[in-house]
Order: C-alpha cells, then sequence, then structure tokens
C-alpha cells in the first residue's frame, strides 16, 4: 500500500480531489473528521479545550461551538499552538488506527488541512497540494461557505504560505478553473502516477529512469531535499549522514534528471537490515555490491537513486 497526504489552504478545493480518489478506490482518512470525532460531547479532547479556551466555547447543548473556538484559538500564535497542542496528538492517534485498518494494497488517501504546518510531509509516499489563490480563496469562504470576511483571513494567514506548500509537493494541482478541470487533473495523477506507483511498490518495482541530459532546473533542489527528508524518516537513526549528491545536486548543471541520494551507515548489516524499509518506502533494492546497496524510486513521477554506503 501506499499512503498519500492531500493538503491545500482553506477553500482551495481539496474536496473535489477527494472525492474523485474515492471513486476511484482510496481508502479515504479524513482529518477534519478525525477532528469532528476527538472532540464530541464527552470525549476528553472536549474536556481540554473547555479547560483551556473555557466553558464559553460549548453551546447550549454542550457541544464545541466551532465559531466561538476559532474566536479564541485563532486570535494569536499562542492560542493556535495551545489549540494545536490538544488536538494533534488525538487526532494522530485515531488517524493511525483508521490506517492500520486499510485493507493491503490500498491507496490510502490522508485528507490533512494542516500537513504541512504539522511536518508530516516526510511520512507519506506523496504529497498532493491543491493550489487556488488566497483571494479566491476568500471569496469562496465569504460568499459561499458564508464565513465572516475578519475570521477567513485570520484562518488563512495561520495556515501554511504557498512557497511552504510547494516545498513538499510532490503533486501540484491547479484549482484556478472550474471544478471538472481539477477533476481531470485528479484523474489523470490517479491514472498514471498513483496507481503505477502502488503497483511498483508491491512488487518491488523501480520505475525508469530518464537518461537523456537536460538544461538545469532548480526544482531539482528543492525535489532533492523532500526526498532527503523522506529517506531520513525512514531510516532514522541507522543512518548517520543522508545527502543530495551528483549532478543534479551541482547549481547550474546540465544532468540527467535523476536525483542521488547518498545514505551513510556504520556498515553493510544496517544496510541490509533497512532494506525492507526503504522498499516499503518507496524505494525498492535494485543491484547489491561490496561497496554500495542501490535503491531507486518507485514512483514514476520522482525519478531518484538511493545509494547506501557503509
Amino acid at each position: 500500500m501506499i499512503r498519500v497526504g492531500l493538503t491545500g489552504g482553506i477553500g482551495a478545493g481539496k474536496s473535489t480531489v477527494a472525492k474523485t480518489f474515492i471513486e476511484r478506490g482510496a481508502y479515504h482518512v479524513d482529518a477534519d473528521k478525525i477532528a469532528r470525532e476527538v472532540v464530541e460531547p464527552g470525549t476528553p479532547g472536549l474536556a481540554q479545550l473547555v479547560e483551556a479556551f473555557g466553558p464559553e466555547i460549548l453551546d447550549e447543548a454542550g457541544a464545541l461551538d466551532r465559531p466561538s473556538l476559532a474566536a479564541r484559538a485563532f486570535a494569536d500564535d499562542d492560542s493556535r499552538k495551545l489549540l494545536n497542542s490538544i488536538t494533534h496528538p488525538l487526532i494522530g492517534a485515531r488517524t493511525q488506527e483508521l490506517t492500520d485498518a486499510a485493507p493491503t494494497g490500498s491507496i490510502i488517501l490522508h485528507d490533512v488541512p494542516l500537513l504541512v504546518e504539522g511536518h508530516m510531509a516526510p511520512f507519506y509516499h506523496l504529497v498532493a497540494v491543491v493550489h487556488t489563490d488566497a483571494d479566491v480563496r476568500l471569496d469562496r469562504l465569504v460568499n459561499l461557505r458564508g464565513m465572516d470576511v475578519d475570521d477567513a483571513r485570520s484562518r488563512i494567514a495561520a495556515q501554511a504560505t504557498d512557497e511552504q506548500r510547494r516545498a513538499v509537493a510532490d503533486l501540484w494541482l491547479e484549482n484556478s478553473g472550474a471544478p471538472e478541470a481539477l477533476a481531470a487533473q485528479a484523474v489523470a495523477a490517479w491514472d498514471e502516477r498513483l496507481i503505477p506507483f502502488r503497483d511498483n511498490v508491491a512488487s518491488g518495482t523501480a520505475a525508469p529512469m530518464p537518461t537523456d541530459v537536460v538544461s538545469y532546473d532548480p526544482e531539482w533542489a528543492a525535489l532533492g531535499q523532500r526526498v532527503v527528508n523522506r529517506i531520513w524518516a525512514l531510516v532514522g537513526g541507522n543512518a548517520s549522514a543522508v545527502v543530495h549528491e551528483g549532478p543534479t545536486s551541482v547549481v547550474g548543471q546540465a544532468a540527467a534528471p535523476v536525483v542521488d541520494i547518498a545514505v551513510t551507515v556504520s556498515d553493510f548489516s544496517v544496510a541490509d537490515s533497512l532494506a525492507e524499509a526503504l522498499a516499503k518506502g518507496g524505494f525498492p533494492l535494485v543491484s547489491s555490491t561490496h561497496d554500495e546497496r542501490l535503491h531507486a524510486s518507485a514512483d514514476p513521477g520522482r525519478h531518484v537513486r538511493v545509494h547506501v554506503r557503509a
């Protein structure tokens, strides 16, 4: 199975992409739904929120009054951090429970509005970002959802910037037109990338690598950093270094568009012990020599070689 993190700013159109993926068989884990579940009446989560923000956040029936909570929790950075410190662990535990229940061979779709803010990107096989300009999102929130304009602005401002989202995006879905256009992008991504990626992980197959040399692309550095972070998440303390090396790491140099990542371990018994984790994480073993274990990306849209050396 592979795990796909879906994110984007509030009002960006994530629901259209999620619906498209779900219709094609994605196993959906909805962070917004989980966020509501963990603060329902009678839950420890709601009790903690009341203790932190006061009984004024409850309605007459004793349920959470979300606008009242938002007015307090998004008032400043300290209040927002306090909210997150209460809800994020609860959401994380429930998310893991649902993920563990996914059938073998699933494409697990984690619909996570605050994926970037929670520094969760390295823990997914692929991160998909739905992008819409902030002024368009503000208009949607106010005119379609009926949100107070100041509340909408504060929520947008409290979330990650477009630059921060782009830094973690393996798949960038532009929602500047009709919903049908966004859905078409999602269908193409499902058919041409997610299905092959899942099948390659299941079979332990690396995706084909391009060999033609092309002009330097500044995106190589961003991709290199994303993969470095992903590899660290997979190998943890078993490695002493994970770095982007090779031609694509040299600014301005033309190269075949393949990112090379060097992983340094203490000895080859450690390298061999990491093979399964790397394969399940999207980097199956493709060759083994006396001085290197070579893994490569199973993702047809991300051309990466991982060189594990002692």
